[in-house]
């Protein structure tokens, strides 16, 4: 335990205070971004749900350190909430490493200002798509800021896009 004048804590304190003071899927961020970035081992991940209460073992179980970002984390634990199929970092030939590949024909990337803001990285952005769209994808591409605070808009567009694909196969 850190000195009660001191400044600073160690990270695995921090984590575990994180996870005891944020929303569950705050936390499962958190930690999917400390385990990412390596800031935590994943056998320190255990010894820090054994000094917490069994109440945050549903958090434990949520946590996965494929996704390379708070947002990302955010939109697996969406694409979750769905129950549909997906699978996280999937490279695709001529396309690259796309955040998730949703039931085989749905990339979603999540895009931040960070990354994503000047023009050389949207029409990088645009020409990956395209290449996609080529092979048979459709890219949808939420941006952190929504995907933080209006993720019932995010959940919505995933929605509307997975079932666009059912009823046309209905049809």
């Amino acid at each position: 335990m850190p000195h009660p004048a001191s400044l600073a804590v160690e990270v695995f304190d921090a984590l575990r205070e994180a996870v005891r003071c944020q929303p569950p899927r705050g936390a499962v961020a958190t930690l999917d971004s400390a385990l990412h970035l390596g800031l935590l081992a994943t056998h320190e991940l255990e010894e820090l749900f054994a000094t917490l209460p069994g109440r945050y073992a549903v958090v434990r179980r949520l946590v996965d350190a494929r996704c390379e970002s708070g947002p990302e984390s955010l939109v697996r634990l969406i694409l979750r909430s769905l129950g549909v199929h997906f699978d996280v970092q999937v490279v695709i030939s001529g396309v690259g490493r796309v955040d998730f590949v949703v039931d085989g024909w749905l990339i979603v990337e999540c895009d931040s200002f960070e990354h994503h803001s000047s023009w050389d990285a949207q029409r990088r952005d645009r020409r990956r798509d395209q290449r996609a769209a080529a092979l048979g994808y459709a890219t949808y591409r939420p941006i952190a800021e929504d995907i933080m605070w209006r993720p019932e808009e995010v959940r919505a567009a995933l929605v509307g896009l997975l079932r666009s694909r059912t009823d046309r196969r209905a049809r």
